[in-house]
């Protein structure tokens, strides 16, 4: 059996269990794909699993539209740290939530680089090693002068579409302070360096899980992973703080219960 036939033959068993009202995962749309939740019942053969994309904030709005319903969700490891994050701030209930593990295949790791591709559970799949994003390397060789030069040829290439805040799901405040006009002003583009990049990045420094769809959706092709990815580098040698590991762990930003 393909990895396909294995994961909805997992999906079946965990809607003919009864224990969920659906299970959220991919289908194919259009030569892409998009969230789907499936029901007992129906027709598995549109399930798809590649181009990946993020569920973690598809879940947290099912579950807070339904607040009795369980439900089941396959998970990447980057989905798997993602709702690890999440949880911690209140976001996802995970005691409401069945995991479907899947592992990245090591041509999906080749083409979205990750230090870890797969959940701490694995029903699909076998885990494979992960891998470093070259570019970070690189650009750790740079002076302090050059990289003040990259990061400010890339910035000003934004035109502030909000893509970036948008996929993320870690991004989940009610009231976003890059539409404060006293931080972000409106009506100029490319946003005055390096305030709203960098508020953005302030804020997810402790909660980024390196699932890289912030750059994906990027219109202008900035290099987003680079800087998250030192960031979480900083956070794990500033503070032991690996995001997404565990759930015991305390986020090193976290100030009396509040991110």
């Amino acid at each position: 059996m393909d990895r396909l036939d294995l994961l909805r033959d997992a999906i079946e068993q965990v809607l003919d269990s009864g224990e969920v009202e659906g299970v959220l995962a991919l289908r194919s749309d259009h030569g892409g794909s998009v969230p789907h939740l499936f029901h007992r019942g129906d027709d598995l053969s549109v399930l798809a699993v590649w181009p990946k994309f993020p569920l973690p904030s598809t879940v947290d709005m099912l579950l807070d539209a339904h607040p009795e319903t369980r439900l089941g969700m396959v998970v990447r490891g980057c989905d798997d740290r993602g709702l690890i994050e999440m949880a911690k701030r209140n976001q996802v209930d995970l005691e409401r939530l069945t995991l479907i593990g899947l592992a990245c295949l090591p041509e999906e790791v080749e083409a979205c680089p990750c230090s870890k591709p797969y959940p701490v559970t694995i029903a699909v799949g076998t885990a494979v090693e992960g891998m470093d994003d070259a570019r970070v390397a690189e650009h750790a060789q740079l002076s302090r002068d050059e990289r003040m030069a990259f990061w400010q040829r890339q910035f000003a290439k934004c035109f502030k579409c909000y893509a970036c805040r948008d996929v993320c799901p870690q991004c989940f405040c009610e009231v976003c302070v890059l539409e404060d006009d006293m931080w972000v002003e409106q009506g100029v583009l490319a946003p005055p360096f390096p305030s709203f990049h960098l508020i953005r990045a302030f804020h997810t420094v402790s909660k980024c899980i390196g699932c890289h769809e912030c750059e994906l959706s990027c219109p202008a092709d900035i290099p987003l992973t680079i800087l998250y990815t030192l960031l979480r580098q900083d956070a794990e040698q500033m503070f032991g703080y690996v995001p997404g590991a565990s759930v015991e762990d305390k986020p090193p930003l976290i100030v009396a219960g509040v991110a």
